[in-house]
């Protein structure tokens, strides 16, 4: 049986992994509504919201659904393929 410690190490590995994922496909939906096209851009913006902890804890409350890890890990593989390979901002980096 798994301490109330690694349990909530387990949690904040999660958390902070999420904040940072977050941001990054935040930033990337930023880049692409400044520099590609806004449709791009807001989907990306509303992708970023399930990696958020705090968007996960208030889909839990009003929903009482998580999205689970895995979805989100398949999705953040799907999302960086789609950007660095088959999108425009993947085009202007590979310019840069």
């Amino acid at each position: 049986m798994q301490s109330e410690a690694e349990i909530n190490n387990r949690l904040n590995v999660w958390s902070v992994s999420g904040w940072i994922f977050g941001t990054i496909v935040f930033t990337v939906g930023i880049l692409n509504l400044l520099l590609v096209h806004p449709v791009p851009g807001i989907a990306y913006l509303m992708l970023s919201l399930i990696y958020f902890p705090l968007a996960n804890t208030y889909l839990m409350k009003k929903t009482g659904f998580v999205i689970p890890v895995i979805i989100k890990v398949t999705l953040g593989i799907v999302l960086i393929m789609f950007t660095l390979g088959v999108s425009d901002l993947g085009d202007m980096i590979d310019k840069l």
